[in-house]
């Protein structure tokens, strides 16, 4: 298992010897004067001033109806766009390097949804908590709950990231016990029989207990659906319920052998079946079936970054200048990945085919959101390659590639987390909404990729200013530089497995 690291952060990156202090609401407000506000329930709205005051929003509006009160801090808004919060609401807590909740923050993600609870992430949730160092908002998940056998078993030593349940009664148990635990959901797995499944589903509901995750091989999407599965990660099992052949491709499915801890073999086999399933896609099919997920309120985390980097691993860059912010052990366990799991044995003929499999997934995705679907955006951070806040904005910018506006995708990363979470005070810039804010220096529905030109954050309404997220990167850069201490390597994966050799 990883061997967690905590020594070169506490609270900021350390830098020259010396820590800096964390910034502090001030004792009475801040005003944002001047910007163009822009949020999913609004669209754009020029020349207003926001007040902050404490971790809320205290008003927002046009400058001539929201003076800036005597003494209040004032920030320059004039020719700058202030968003909500991002949210990346599909995360893993790795633990090769102890800088996550930082570099979230100086990316601009104030929300996180952890999908496989463990030690670490709540580690990070108290100490954020706790006022010791900046981060994000956290949801933390329940263990994975996976079927008998389990794709985890054997690659999960210390029991921290899965749970395999072998009948209804089991599967029980297990969402009593994950909610003793603390869990803020349930989140299931790929090898779940349906029966296991339903009793997920039912226990959960009787507990109040939202329960999510991937659709198991075993059930139809809209059976997941219709069960009360809040929010469906990732796209690999939509396509069966599309397909004008779903009978012949189900039954393939429900006979492909899986032994524990297969997880490459499981990807082997399945990936044929699901590239069957997307080349026979049924699009007034589809129709039905996403206006259905729509009808009930079923979310979607596409998790695009993740499926460019399973389907296309011949176009990882591995010189992207973002990778200094993270320590040569993480980067050489990404090498490693790329190098004996993703791109061993692949032909030109089975690339050919994941590309196009991959240029399905965005047309699924914008058929989705076109039906109603509400989406999220989500990293699958823990996969190779993808990183803390980082990789969030590449995300919005492959939904945008997808055929979302730009205001679309915000909403993916602001409104719609929010609203999946219960928080009428978030997502939005308004009076008494929470005051977790990105302010930007170019306009991000003009160009997605304006996000990622950020000149400030406010984290609980704590502001990092240009100088002080100009320290704290360059602290996690010098961080990311410092040698580990013997045994810190990682020896197994402990994110979301999901990620394997491709035989298309």
């Amino acid at each position: 298992m990883l061997m967690h690291r905590r020594t070169l952060l506490t609270g900021m990156a350390l830098s020259a010897g010396a820590a800096l202090k964390l910034p502090r609401p001030t004792g009475g407000l801040t005003a944002v004067r001047g910007v163009t506000v822009i949020d999913a329930s609004g669209g754009a709205r020029r020349d207003h001033t926001v007040l902050i005051r404490g971790d809320r929003i205290l008003d927002a509006g046009p400058v001539r109806r929201v003076p800036v009160p005597d003494g209040a801090l004032v920030v320059d808004g004039t020719g700058r766009y202030l968003i909500p919060g991002l949210a990346d609401m599909h995360t893993h807590a790795v633990g090769i390097d102890d800088t996550d909740p930082e570099l979230y923050v100086v990316n601009g993600v104030t929300t996180t949804r952890q999908m496989s609870g463990g030690p670490l992430a709540r580690d990070w949730q108290h100490q954020v908590a706790s006022g010791a160092r900046l981060g994000p908002r956290w949801s933390i998940g329940s263990r994975i709950v996976d079927g008998s056998p389990s794709l985890w078993d054997g690659l999960d030593g210390d029991g921290s990231v899965h749970v395999a349940v072998a009948t209804p009664d089991q599967a029980r148990a297990a969402v009593r016990r994950e909610q003793a635990e603390g869990a803020a959901f349930i989140k299931t797995y790929t090898r779940l029989t349906r029966e296991s499944f339903l009793a997920v589903a039912a226990e959960s509901d009787r507990l109040g207990l939202p329960f999510l995750g991937h659709v198991p091989d075993f059930v139809p999407l809209t059976e997941a659906s219709d069960s009360g599965l809040r929010s469906v990660e990732h796209l690999f099992e939509i396509w069966y319920d599309t397909s004008a052949d779903e009978d012949r491709l189900r039954a393939a499915v429900a006979a492909v052998p899986i032994g524990p801890g297969e997880y490459n073999g499981w990807f082997n086999r399945m990936h044929p079946l699901e590239f069957a399933a997307a080349r026979s896609h049924d699009r007034r099919k589809a129709d039905r079936v996403f206006r259905r997920l729509a009808r009930n309120g079923t979310f979607v985390t596409p998790t695009l970054v993740l499926h460019e980097t399973n389907d296309m691993p011949e176009r990882i860059d591995r010189h992207d200048p973002r990778y200094r912010y993270f320590s040569a052990d993480l980067i050489g366990y990404w090498d490693w990945a790329l190098d004996n799991l993703y791109r061993p044995g692949r032909t030109p003929a089975q690339i050919g085919r994941s590309q196009e499999l991959f240029r399905r997934r965005l047309a699924l995705t914008a058929d989705l959101a076109a039906a109603g679907v509400p989406l999220m955006a989500g990293t699958d951070l823990g996969t190779t390659y993808l990183m803390p806040g980082f990789s969030l904005h590449d995300e919005l910018a492959m939904l945008v590639r997808a055929g979302l506006e730009p205001l679309q995708a915000i909403a993916a990363a602001t409104l719609n987390p929010a609203r999946y979470l219960g928080r009428g005070d978030a997502g939005v810039i308004a009076r008494g909404a929470l005051a977790d804010l990105v302010l930007l220096d170019a306009n991000p529905l003009r160009d997605i990729r304006n996000t990622t030109r950020i000149n400030s954050v406010f984290v609980r309404g704590r502001l990092i200013d240009p100088a002080r997220r100009r320290a704290m990167l360059a602290d996690i850069e010098s961080a990311a530089e410092q040698p580990k201490p013997a045994g810190t390597a990682p020896i197994a994966y402990r994110g979301c497995a999901c990620h394997g050799p491709r035989s298309v």
